[in-house]
């Protein structure tokens, strides 16, 4: 089965986001056509759909498609908080290059 593993920091955030919304909605990550390197990635909140593919760690729940989970296998959603900026980022295996940003990847 395909995976997305969960940093600490990553979970802990989204536990914290997830305080704010209406406890209809679950963090979902999504790979859409576009970017300048191909595919970028997208993180929002959204109600659960019944074919999503779901991960959990810390009591932080996070979801794909099923087509995205195919660019997405054995990726780790991480949590990065940098001087002056915090952001998900993640580290996928099957992204062949990266834009400078980090946002978009090529297979």
């Amino acid at each position: 089965m395909q995976q997305i593993t969960i940093s600490d920091s990553a979970a802990a955030r989204i536990v914290k986001l997830l305080e704010k919304e209406d406890g209809k909605n679950v963090f979902r990550i999504s790979v859409l056509g576009g970017g300048c390197s191909g595919f970028q990635y997208k993180f929002d909140f959204s109600p659960a759909q019944a074919d999503d593919i779901a991960f959990e760690k810390n009591g932080a729940k996070v979801v794909t498609d099923p087509v995205s989970i195919d660019l997405l296998a054995d990726s780790q959603l991480d949590f990065i908080s940098e001087l002056g900026s915090q952001y998900f980022a993640m580290k996928n295996p099957n992204a062949s290059s990266t834009c400078g940003c980090g946002s978009s990847f090529a297979v």
